[in-house]
């Protein structure tokens, strides 16, 4: 594979990812969350040699071309390719066995959307909030009531009806205007 092949990476993670390659000219590279790029070949390699460098890899970014996958990481599960819609369907009308997997085998930055996906929904399994409680040490039911409580007390701004400030005349129809003189001799 030629080092210069541009390949898509983007950042399955809701917080913000960073690395730098001192060997390439003191490279700085920042992915916002979701955020996508186009990144060299050469730069993933020597990526994966830096300390961490694999683990970002393998959890928060995903690299979008399988062949490159197999090269710099060997064999990843499938659920390694996980996206946020992925998740919502596997929460909503995945079997338990198939989250239980997903739990088992997929990397740290989809564990991370299961958490959150799971609160925002709200997930309404007890059985697949007990799986993840069990799996990831993570209380889906106390974080659902948390966010309900929480939006419970912020306060609702109360409806203020507006009036107008400046009362403008009646416009009247010209069929009802009466003529008046402007001039008064």
């Amino acid at each position: 594979m030629e080092k210069e092949k541009m390949i898509g990476v983007h950042n399955r993670d809701n917080a913000t990812v960073f690395y730098d390659i001192p060997e390439m000219n003191g490279l700085h590279r920042v992915f916002q969350p979701n955020e996508r790029k186009e990144i060299s070949l050469e730069e993933l390699i020597k990526l994966s040699y830096e300390p961490g460098g694999m683990a970002l890899l393998r959890d928060s970014l995903v690299i979008e071309d399988k062949g490159v996958v197999a090269r710099i990481l060997g064999h990843v599960e499938q659920e390694y390719d996980y996206t946020p819609a992925d998740v919502k369907k596997l929460l909503v009308e995945g079997s338990l066995d198939e989250l239980l997997d997903c739990l088992d085998f997929a990397p740290e930055g989809v564990i991370e959307i299961v958490k959150s996906m799971a609160v925002e929904l709200p997930l309404n399994d007890i059985a697949k909030r007990e799986a993840i409680l069990e799996k990831t040490n993570f209380n889906v039911t106390n974080a659902i009531q948390i966010k309900k409580d929480t939006e419970a007390d912020i306060p609702q701004p109360a409806a203020v009806p507006t009036k107008r400030r400046v009362v403008k005349k009646a416009e009247s129809s010209p069929a009802e205007e009466t003529k008046t003189r402007r001039v008064i001799k």
